[in-house]
């Protein structure tokens, strides 16, 4: 059954302001969203706050066929031995780093696929 705009506004217009608050939070948590508004002290016109990313991960999709400058490239950015490297590249598709910047994330995809194999930021 999908509803209407106006009958969900409806709905809300016969609902108490803390239930209404309520189910903001439930839904904030349902689709892992924020609710956080300001004013523009301007025209006191409503502005939605975006939350920008901080950190991202670096996943490597696939190696291609340059397999050694690929282990030499986990090798510098994770600190890993060789083997470790080696292993690491060869369970791709797999997270190679995490939680680092989108500077650093870019780079190392840039790096990554300069040498032939497949990356991406997430």
């Amino acid at each position: 059954m999908s509803l209407t705009n106006e009958q969900i506004l409806n709905a809300l217009s016969e609902m108490s302001v803390q239930n209404i608050s309520q189910l903001i939070t439930e839904i904030e948590k349902k689709f892992n969203v924020s609710s956080v508004i300001s004013l523009d002290t301007m025209n006191s016109t409503p502005v939605k706050k975006i939350e920008e990313k901080t950190e991202f991960n670096v996943k490597l999709n696939e190696i291609g066929s340059n397999k050694v400058s690929v282990i030499k490239i986990i090798r510098s950015v994770t600190g890993l031995g060789l083997k470790e490297s080696k292993d690491l590249v060869e369970s791709a598709p797999t997270l190679i780093k995490e939680k680092i910047t989108k500077q650093e994330a870019e780079q190392l995809v840039k790096d990554i696929v300069n040498v032939g194999a497949k990356a991406e930021i997430q």
